[in-house]
Order: C-alpha cells, then sequence, then structure tokens
C-alpha cells in the first residue's frame, strides 16, 4: 500500500475564523515503513495522521491512495480502505467498557462482515500476549493492557499500514516502553508500515524515518 499526500492542505471552520491545521504537506509512506511523526501540541500532526487514514479529506491538493485520488472514492470505497487496509490506534483507547477484551475486537470485524472473524481476533489478542485476557472487561485491565487490546482491534483485519496516534501518550514508562516494542515488532516481524505521532524523542529514534511538523508543515 501507498499513501501520498501531494500538496494537500487542510482547512477547519469558514470565513474570518478559518484555520489551516495543515499547509502544503508533501509526504509519502508505503507499508513496511516506520514513520515517526514529532512537532509541538497543536502543529498538526493529527491532522496530518487524519488525512492520511482517509477520515479527513484535504481542503486544497491531493491525497493519493495506491495512486488513486482519495477523492475520487465514494464514501463506501473509503470505508472500506479504512476498514481493511489500515489500522487506527488512539492515545485514548475507545474500548466498550460493556464489552469484553474478545469482543472489542471482534466488533469491527462483525461490522465488516469478516470471514473467521473470530479466529482472525483471537490470533491479534494472542500476538498481544492477551490470551489470557479474553474474558476480560476494560475495567478488570491495567492501562498498559487496554492500549494492548486497542492494538489488537487495530491488527485484527490485517492492516498494511496502521497509524498511531501518541499510543504511549497515556502510559507510564514501562507500559509505554512494552507497547513500543509491540508496535516495533509488528513493523519488522509482519511488515505492516507504521506511522506513529509522537512527542517522545525515544520513540521517534525508533523510527526508519522522521519528519517534523509545525504550524501546519512539514520539514
Amino acid at each position: 500500500m501507498r499513501i501520498h499526500l501531494d500538496g494537500v492542505w487542510k482547512a477547519y471552520g469558514e470565513g474570518p475564523g478559518q484555520f489551516w491545521a495543515l499547509r502544503d504537506a508533501h509526504l509519502e509512506v508505503s507499508s513496511q515503513d516506520f514513520l515517526a511523526i514529532i512537532g509541538p501540541s497543536g502543529s498538526g500532526k493529527s491532522t496530518l495522521l487524519h488525512v492520511m487514514g482517509c477520515l479527513d479529506l484535504p481542503t486544497r491538493g491531493e491525497l493519493f491512495i495506491d495512486g488513486e485520488p482519495a477523492t475520487k472514492k465514494n464514501d463506501r470505497e473509503l470505508s472500506h480502505v479504512r476498514r481493511n487496509r489500515i489500522g487506527f490506534i488512539f492515545q485514548q483507547y475507545y474500548l466498550n467498557e460493556s464489552m469484553t477484551a474478545l469482543q472489542n475486537v471482534l466488533l469491527p470485524l462483525e461490522l465488516g462482515k469478516v470471514k473467521d472473524r473470530k479466529r482472525k481476533a483471537e490470533e491479534a489478542l494472542d500476538w498481544v500476549d492477551l490470551s489470557t485476557k479474553r474474558g476480560s472487561f476494560p475495567s478488570e485491565l491495567s492501562g498498559g493492557e487496554q492500549q494492548r487490546v486497542a492494538i489488537a482491534r487495530a491488527l485484527a483485519n490485517g492492516p498494511e499500514i496502521v497509524l498511531a496516534d501518541e499510543p504511549t501518550g497515556s502510559l507510564d514508562s514501562e507500559n509505554g516502553k512494552k507497547i513500543l516494542e509491540t508496535l516495533i515488532g509488528l513493523n519488522r516481524e509482519q511488515k505492516v508500515g507504521l506511522v506513529i505521532v509522537t512527542h517522545d524523542a525515544k520513540v521517534a529514534a525508533c523510527g526508519t524515518r522522521r519528519i517534523e511538523v509545525r504550524d501546519g508543515r512539514i520539514s
């Protein structure tokens, strides 16, 4: 998979209150890459990730998925890309508190009507070393374990690229280290592309590529 931003600008709001979160962004990421994105708060890092993941479309410029303009895809096609080709991991885990770890991982697979979904969900939890926690609810898990459930949910459908927004930001150093090791293993062992937004210089140093975003511009 190849994601390419060509002169992308992204604005929020209209009129005098309009804010440009991205300005003339040029970037290309492919499967197996490990890109770290750094920059101060409010610089446009998360917006960049959202555009790359087809959660937001550019205001100007173009986003290409495997050479095809994302703006030419309809909602169903964009949903297919988000659900089947890209995995998303956020600082907040966004787990359903009334569901077990296994049910949380199963949910997007069921919505996508994926075959063998229970097996895929179990394998994803096994990969993040949570096979013994399948029946546990989020309230019974530590913060690090909840983030690993979120990672398993992102991996269950076999994405080609995973986009992670501050995945270790709310964790203590020990759990943050474990999560980083899990993500590095994902990239190296499963050859899944990895893009991490981070404030942590140690996390950024693990990437094979690094860019900085400041005032909406990539450098």
